[in-house]
């Protein structure tokens, strides 16, 4: 049984009163007891002195049978017992005994006291009476000389039933005062407790969800303040758990709203959140408390989990799942150890993809046979007409149908390449030496535009896995490039690596790209300026067969203006291809 407050409170009330009882009851009764032996030995001290003018003629003219006499007649008047002993401890009277067969009083110490300081007092029990008593004897002077010593004595019966009667007294006092006081007490702690225990069941109810619990004191005190701020708690709880509730609600509201499928994955990979359209997705209603394993068995699925997990960033990558294609997405939450995972249907968009890589790739195809036969014709054309202003026009054709051809050709190898890795043939590849054979292309084109070309090399660049002949193509667009746009100035190569990486960056002194074209430069057909693309004779397909080169391999590509100096392209590649090891 737990020890209630109300218990504590009057329990300690109840052991102070004990305690206070048992200090002060014996002290008290110790206390009356001598001030009332003190009180009776100073009546005594004044009855000897009264009686000393009657006793000392008596002594003087050694009336000894008369004085006798006279003690037992004023003993048994003042019920007080009276002794006349000399000088030598001789009794020459007493009230209760008969004088001549008591014992000599010389040694006894309220004698001794009297004789040498005037007053002796002694509490002590007597062999003649057989009882306990109260002495005080004072001596008998006469012209300055003791002779005889007068003793006065009370049996301490009387005394201790004095007592006893007023110990009863006081018991019953205290008896009383500690009844008040234990009233007291238990109305205190019966007030100063069950206010608490009102404040300690509203506060159950309030865990409980009763936000409504209100507690109302009439005291004005510290534990009425307690309660009004307990109250004023209560208000605040129930209006944020109102707006919290709120809250959730439209949490729900928008998460059910939301047609891609989402879902939420704690620490231990169970799924504690998920909307309607997950749960179609995974072809299951009830996902919550589950491992998203159970619902999602899938081997990139759960790579791209650990991934999130290990390394604290958003990932998003496709995924094929029940025959269709989901861009999936994967966000660690901050401050928890959660992952928010999102699943966009991209089948139809994938299937458009497809679509038009096919049209493409067949319309490249069938175009390419025409062409041919076009470009044939002409060029007999050519050599067959003399005419001046045939030839003008034949040059036209024959230009322009050049340029579809080529757009054709990179069609096909663009087609070819958004394949998959397979169509890599990869080698062992020293980039210095491919590089430097590439270089020596340009010589006269670079001669005949007055540039320069600058090639930096790290001495300890490695050998890396590659497809050698893709490569070419790669670095043949960027320094093609780099010279088209470069009216003066020069082109300058650099190779160095880092780790397991090798960096290749290729900048010139051309003109800057504007800054809102540099996100869309790889995109297929996309030009900054189309009037010069078609003079120089770009395609608009380059970078786009370059960028996806580079991520057949694993690399990267990126563009960099460089204010006043021209452009800067960095290609990233790793020493091994893991794809096609």
């Amino acid at each position: 049984m737990k020890n209630s407050i109300f218990v504590k409170i009057f329990g300690g009330y109840i052991l102070i009163v004990i305690i206070i009882l048992a200090i002060t009851l014996p002290l008290s009764f110790r206390a009356v007891r001598h001030n009332h032996i003190d009180t009776l030995t100073a009546n005594l001290k004044n009855l000897c002195f009264t009686l000393n003018l009657k006793i000392s003629p008596l002594l003087e003219n050694n009336q000894i049978e008369e004085l006798d006499t006279l003690i037992k007649k004023l003993g048994e008047q003042i019920n007080t017992r009276l002794t006349i002993i000399n000088p030598e401890g001789v009794v020459f009277a007493d009230s209760e005994k008969i004088p001549t067969l008591m014992e000599n009083h010389k040694n006894r110490i309220e004698i001794i006291q009297a004789i040498n300081d005037g007053l002796g007092t002694s509490l002590r029990y007597s062999a003649s009476v057989k009882e306990e008593m109260l002495y005080v004897a004072m001596p008998i002077v006469i012209d300055g000389k003791v002779i005889g010593v007068i003793r006065a004595s009370l049996f301490l019966e009387v005394i201790n039933n004095l007592l006893n009667n007023l110990k009863k007294n006081i018991i019953k006092i205290a008896a009383i005062i500690v009844v008040i006081l234990l009233i007291g007490a238990f109305l205190f702690s019966r007030s100063f407790s069950k206010p608490i225990n009102e404040l300690g069941i509203a506060s159950r109810k309030v865990a409980k969800g009763d936000f409504s619990t209100k507690v109302f004191l009439n005291s004005k005190n510290e534990i009425r303040e307690l309660a009004d701020s307990f109250n004023y708690m209560t208000d605040q709880i129930n209006t944020l758990f109102t707006q919290l509730s709120l809250q959730k609600e439209e949490l729900n509201s928008i998460i059910s709203s939301i047609k891609e499928g989402l879902c939420v994955i704690d620490k231990e990979g169970v799924i504690s959140i998920s909307n309607e359209s997950f749960r179609k997705i995974v072809q299951n209603n009830s996902v919550k408390g589950k491992l998203y394993k159970e619902v999602l068995d899938k081997t990139r699925f759960d790579k791209l989990i650990k991934e999130v997990r290990n390394e604290k960033k958003n990932i998003v990558d496709e995924i094929e799942m029940y025959n269709r294609t989901f861009l999936c997405s994967a966000a660690s939450c901050s401050n928890k150890e959660d992952i928010v995972i999102t699943l966009h249907d991209i089948s139809k968009i994938k299937n458009l993809e497809r679509t038009k890589k096919d049209f493409v790739s067949n319309v490249s195809h069938e175009l390419r046979t025409p062409l041919t036969a076009i470009k044939g014709f002409v060029e007999t054309l050519q050599d067959t007409n003399n005419i001046d202003e045939n030839q003008h026009y034949l040059n036209i054709i024959n230009r322009h149908t050049d340029r579809v051809i080529r757009i054709v050709n990179d069609l096909l190898l663009l087609s070819k390449l958004e394949g998959t890795t397979d169509s890599l043939e990869c080698e062992k590849v020293n980039l210095n030496d491919l590089i430097e054979n590439i270089v020596k292309i340009f010589e006269h084109r670079l001669n005949e535009k007055n540039l320069a070309l600058k090639f930096n090399t790290d001495d300890n660049l490695p050998i890396i896995n590659a497809d050698p002949f893709k490569l070419e193509q790669v670095f043949i667009n960027l320094i093609d490039n780099a010279i088209k746009y470069t009216e003066k100035g020069e082109v300058v190569v650099t190779l160095n690596h880092n780790r397991q990486m090798v960096i290749i960056e290729i900048q010139d002194t051309g003109i800057c790209i504007p800054q809102e074209h540099l996100s869309r430069i790889f995109e297929r057909f996309y030009v900054v300026d189309s009037s010069r693309s078609r003079k120089l004779g770009g395609t608009g397909l380059g970078l786009s067969i370059v960028k996806h080169i580079i991520l057949l391999h694993n690399g990267k590509i990126e563009v960099k203006n460089i204010p006043g100096a021209g452009t800067n392209f960095i290609v990233t590649l790793p020493v091994n291809l893991s794809k096609n090891g």
